[in-house]
């Protein structure tokens, strides 16, 4: 009996690695999808400004401003806003790469693995469901401000108070109609959601603009001055808290990711999205917190309602009006944003799950504050493991076949120097390999799988780099006083950190053609990763906690069903795969079978007919 346990022990854990780290392979044509491409460059850069600019605006402002930083929320939106286009820059290129829906997820299970991957995707998951929640949460809030408190107070009347710390003080009926209403108009189409998205976010771009120019025509630059509290009455540590929190603003960018499979030429609408909408709302957020904080102090800033109160407190309540509108129309783009991107995600992991009812179930019952630090933590660490994917698949080597044979010694020679080439008309790429001028490495990695030393290095730098983040956390004070351990502990994980990334770039980078790659591979996503990690450590323990809880959930999907249930596992039949795929309904079955048949059966021709014969396999299996 022990030994049968054994085996039956044996034969669970048997592969357990393999499986995990199993990536996914995608079909040779990566632009077919059952999914309708039908959104341009301009529909897809509106997508995103529509999702950063709602309730980071309206209502996380004020916040920031009055408790947090000051008037140095000016810089904490630009360090926010340069933090989230670091992680940008590395969705862009994986857009090109990859144009599939599910953003992230797909992104980690082409490049690192199906385990990964999970992770990312679980995350995904919250971080779209909580979005939406919270901004509905955010809508109806402001709804009722309008009506001066009567919903809330109505509500509360007819089912009395929730007395949970995590629960909402009344279950919000407003935002669970309104997920559920916005989730409906989604299924229009997504060329219709699209265009009623754009003509919404134009809205409140005018009345952004409308603030702006309002605003520095009665702006008072003694606000900023000493007298009131000067520019930064919180110190750099407040811009830091701020950035951190500021953060949330922008984590509507992967909407771009996620929109791959219906753009119409996402090599070129992703990235150029990308940057677009980064920039637009970057600037945008900037000149709205100058004229804000100009306008009035910063300790009388309304932390619920910042910019009427701001208008309506000099006796411009006519912008007053105009900014509620732009409100409503820029939490409602928001909304449409995550509701969006999150039946894509799902589209990617799963099937027949209905997003909309999850997020208007979290958008009655919890609250606003506890909904935006748990959604944070999760999409800070997509951030994170999609910006160390990038570093890994740049330096993972290919293998790519060439229209015709090399045949010359001089066409020999004119090859790149990262690549060699071999008499099957193969160009084998060096990615992952060292250069000749790090040669002194030889000894400690010469013998070692190409690319697998980079997937390393990136491992060993994320982990120092979240240790520096929680050491620069709870030792600051240490530090500032030249407490002799916590700098030499400092020094090392720095010296740490940047032997890894010497150890990236003494190794070739594959050479691939894409649209956009992200410049700089390795030192821009390494820096985004430790921005990333930095945002990390600032949040709540409490936050931390519930993370921890909701990752457990999803390891027990993925370990006690996932994994045995992956389309990328290894005994899946031919004939299994051909009926999930998008092309199994267009052609008979027996067709197929007489193509596998006549490629068995051409593997006994020469070399180069073998090749060929494997490759027209992989075509159908695929």
């Amino acid at each position: 009996m022990p030994s049968s346990r054994k085996m039956i022990l044996g034969h669970v854990m048997s592969g357990l690695c393999t499986k995990m780290n199993r990536t996914k392979q995608l079909p040779i044509d990566v632009m077919e999808t059952p999914l309708n491409r039908c959104l341009n460059t301009f529909d897809i850069t509106l997508l995103g400004v529509g999702h950063m600019v709602g309730a980071g605006i309206y209502v996380l402002t004020g916040t920031v401003v009055r408790d947090i930083a000051g008037p140095g929320i000016i810089l904490s939106f630009l360090l926010a806003g340069l933090a989230s286009l670091l992680s940008a820059l590395c969705y862009a290129e994986f857009g090109t790469r990859v144009p599939k829906a599910g953003s992230a997820y797909v992104y980690t299970y082409v490049s690192v693995g199906e385990f990964w991957a999970f992770v990312i995707g679980w995350n995904i998951l919250l971080e779209h469901m909580i979005g939406a929640a919270s901004v509905a949460r955010a809508w109806s809030g402001y709804v009722d401000s309008l009506f001066g408190g009567i919903i809330s107070n109505t509500t509360v009347s007819v089912t009395g108070e929730m007395h949970e710390q995590l629960l909402g003080r009344y279950p919000d009926i407003l935002a669970f109609v309104v997920c559920i209403t916005y989730a409906l108009l989604l299924g229009i189409g997504v060329k219709g959601s699209a265009m009623v998205n754009s003509l919404l976010t134009v809205v409140n771009l005018a009345v952004m603009c409308l603030v702006i120019v309002v605003g520095f025509y009665y702006a008072d630059e003694a606000n900023w001055s000493s007298q009131q509290g000067g520019f930064l009455p919180f110190g750099f540590g407040g811009v830091i808290a701020g950035a951190a929190t500021c953060f949330y603003a922008f984590v509507g960018f992967d909407s771009i990711a996620t929109s791959g499979e219906e753009a119409k030429n996402p090599s070129f609408s992703i990235p150029v999205a990308t940057v677009l909408s980064m920039a637009i709302v970057t600037v945008g957020y900037i000149l709205v917190c100058t004229a804000l904080t100009l306008v009035v102090p910063y300790y009388q800033v309304n932390p619920n309602a910042a910019l009427p109160e701001a208008f309506g407190g000099i006796g411009v309540h006519w912008v007053k009006y105009l900014i509620s509108l732009g409100a409503i129309c820029g939490m409602t783009t928001t909304l449409f944003g995550s509701l969006f991107s999150l039946p894509r995600c799902m589209y990617a992991m799963a099937s027949d799950v209905i997003s909309g009812v999850f997020s208007a179930l979290i958008a009655l019952l919890f609250d606003l504050e506890k909904l935006v630090e748990f959604m944070s933590i999760g999409t800070l660490l997509a951030y994170t493991i999609v910006s160390a994917s990038v570093i890994i698949l740049r330096y993972r080597p290919t293998v790519e076949t060439l229209s015709r044979p090399i045949s010359t010694p001089c066409s020999e020679m004119s090859a790149s120097v990262s690549e060699v080439t071999t008499p099957g008309s193969e160009v084998v790429s060096l990615a992952g390999t060292l250069r000749p001028q790090y040669s002194w490495l030889n000894p400690l990695f010469g013998n070692c799988e190409a690319g697998s030393v980079v997937t390393a290095s990136v491992f060993v730098f994320t982990c120092f780099s979240g240790a520096l983040c929680v050491l620069l956390q709870i030792s600051s004070k240490d530090l500032k006083d030249g407490i002799w351990w916590t700098i030499l502990l400092a020094t090392f994980f720095i010296l740490i950190m940047g032997g890894c990334i010497l150890v990236i770039v003494a190794h070739y980078q594959n050479t691939i053609t894409l649209r956009f790659r992200v410049p700089m591979v390795p030192f821009v996503p390494a820096l985004s990763i430790f921005c990333n990690l930095e945002f990390m450590v600032h949040l709540n323990i409490l936050t931390w906690l519930r993370f921890f809880v909701w990752m457990i959930v999803g390891m027990l999907v993925y370990f006690l069903y996932g994994i045995h249930h992956s389309k990328e596992g290894e005994n899946i039949s031919t004939y299994s795969m051909l009926m999930t795929s998008s092309e199994a309904v267009k052609g008979k079955w027996g067709a197929t079978t007489k193509s596998n048949i006549k490629a068995v059966l051409t593997q006994r021709k020469s070399i180069n007919d073998e090749r060929n014969a494997i490759i027209d396999e992989e075509e159908i299996v695929q």
